[in-house]
């Protein structure tokens, strides 16, 4: 570990006027106070031109020793004692725990400060896709997936000995898959759920495969370098994000100039099946809107190539698949679905508040497609876009 050298910046302050924040990052362990002047300095500044609400950013704090700490308490609350009508916002992060527990006593010290942790609300339809129940959901998705995707992945940079990041890894199977196959010199897997990371490396540890480095983090705003992978990846992720823009704005920094970033996503209105099409094409258009309702676009499929070009890539190459109960046991399509019954028309439809008509309705469509995917002459799909965008050199 590199020794503390309080000569040399280990993290940075600064203000965005437009958005009247404040935000300091990275180590901040200043033997004296001085070392500070320069950001309480900005500090102080901030405070003095802004009207209202001052937001105070640490999302991206990942050290600060107790000289620091009370240097910007200081500031902030005789501040809060000299401008009464001024209100702080600490916006904090999960991911760096510590902040929100410390900062929170200034909020116990002055009304006019508030503490708010940016990820709690910034994912409003994770508690679903947390839960253990959907686990069999993307086990069986990744099994299916995984056919058309280890010869679809070398199309879009996959390659060994690479250095790769897998952004929103869930369960992590699909790192596993990736190791054991293209045997990358690097795996980090990072997602926000701290259930999905213990399943993961039980995976791993499982069939003891090594090389990949589980790690917790918020994929809108990760404490990765800039600028490390050849590749990452971030699979059926974005659809389920608020503001998915975010997500590749993070991708985009880690990746190295000349890397890609590779993404899929899904288009749920257009899942099929044969017999009983009307149905099953009813229910999926439903699961459209059901998940607009909780914020996330399981449509985003044929929009990756805007949502790419606009994050700044270029040498998009953009492709879909049809995952279907021709690809091997038609009982893997039918236990799939079954388990998106299980989440979509349960917890999922009860929380919006859907009536007992309703939800019987939707899950037919399910059991239909079911019916399809199992029917001697039957036939059922679900479409995959992938898409891939260069990091310009």
């Amino acid at each position: 570990m590199t020794p503390y050298d309080p000569l040399v910046p280990h993290f940075k302050a600064r203000y965005d006027v437009n958005n009247q924040e404040f935000s300091i990052s990275g180590v901040v362990r200043p033997q004296t106070i001085d070392e500070l002047a320069p950001s309480i300095a900005l500090l102080k500044d901030s405070i003095s031109r802004v009207r209202g609400v001052l937001y105070v950013n640490i999302r991206r704090l990942t050290q600060m020793n107790n000289t620091a700490f009370h240097a910007f308490s200081r500031v902030i609350i005789d501040a809060c004692r000299a401008y009464p009508d001024l209100k702080f916002v600490v916006v904090t992060s999960s991911v760096v725990g510590w902040t929100t527990q410390k900062f929170r006593r200034l909020s116990g010290i002055e009304p006019n400060i508030t503490v708010e942790e940016y990820d709690s609300e910034f994912y409003p339809g994770q508690s679903f896709l947390e839960e253990g129940g959907f686990i069999p959901i993307l086990r069986t998705q990744t099994k299916m997936t995984w056919r058309h995707e280890r010869a679809i992945l070398p199309r879009h940079g996959m390659q060994s000995g690479i250095v790769m990041a897998d952004i929103c890894c869930g369960i992590g199977d699909f790192a596993v898959l990736v190791q054991k196959e293209f045997q990358p010199s690097r795996i980090v897997a990072l997602d926000h759920s701290r259930s999905s990371l213990a399943y993961a490396r039980s995976v791993a540890a499982t069939f003891d495969i090594r090389g990949i480095e589980y790690t917790y983090g918020d994929a809108s705003e990760m404490l990765l370098d800039e600028e490390q992978f050849d590749l990452v990846t971030c699979r059926h992720s974005l659809q389920i994000f608020n503001r998915p823009e975010l997500i590749l704005k993070e991708l985009y920094r880690i990746c190295k100039p000349g890397g890609r970033v590779y993404i899929t996503n899904e288009k749920n209105s257009h899942c099929l099946g044969e017999p009983r099409s009307d149905s099953i094409q009813w229910t999926y258009n439903e699961v459209a809107k059901l998940f607009e309702h909780f914020e996330m676009d399981v449509e985003l499929g044929p929009k990756s190539r805007r949502y790419l070009t606009e994050a700044g890539f270029d040498d998009i190459r953009v492709e879909s698949f049809m995952v279907t109960n021709l690809d091997g046991d038609p009982q893997d399509f039918a236990d799939m679905i079954a388990a998106w019954e299980n989440v979509y028309a349960g917890d999922m439809a009860k929380n919006r508040g859907d009536d007992p008509e309703f939800i019987e309705r939707f899950r037919q469509g399910f059991q239909d497609h079911i019916f399809a995917a199992l029917h001697p002459k039957g036939y059922a799909g679900w479409p995959i876009w992938v898409a891939s965008g260069r990091r310009p050199l």
